[in-house]
């Protein structure tokens, strides 16, 4: 992009967009008793990988370790996932997902996909593969600072 010039409230307008995106998709899943934060713990165990240390489930979710603890003492409480002890370091605990957990994420995943493509009706592919690119590329950069 070298001599393009960038809107000053493109991170804005970025944010902005993810963040009404996620709120539509909570209003959605609210029949599912699943919160913006439940949702997003369960979708992440089971994409980036169940049996998660919760160290590392905090940062993929984005939220502080204290806040997370809570929030998973809540969902273990109602039957969302279970804490084991890491084999590798007790002081570290491991996330799962139970199988209540697992019924409801084919539905989960199938209201995101519908949500998907009604927000994204209209635009060409190609657009989309480029803003795909795009994102992918500042992600990148963001991760190398």
């Amino acid at each position: 992009m070298a001599g393009a010039r960038v809107p000053e409230n493109f991170g804005a307008l970025l944010c902005e967009t993810a963040r009404a995106w996620r709120q539509r998709l909570d209003q959605r899943l609210k029949p599912l008793g699943l919160s913006q934060a439940r949702w997003l713990v369960l979708l992440k165990l089971a994409r980036d990988g169940d049996g998660m240390v919760q160290k590392k489930l905090a940062g993929r979710v984005g939220i502080e370790g204290a806040t997370l603890v809570g929030l998973l003492d809540r969902m273990a409480r109602d039957g969302w996932i279970v804490r084991r002890e890491s084999e590798h370091d007790r002081r570290s605990k491991n996330v799962y997902l139970t199988e209540r957990a697992r019924s409801v994420l084919p539905r989960i995943e199938a209201v995101a996909a519908e949500l998907r493509r009604e927000l994204l009706a209209g635009i060409p592919a190609r657009d989309l593969e480029r803003c795909t690119r795009v994102l992918l590329h500042i992600k990148e950069r963001i991760e190398g600072v």
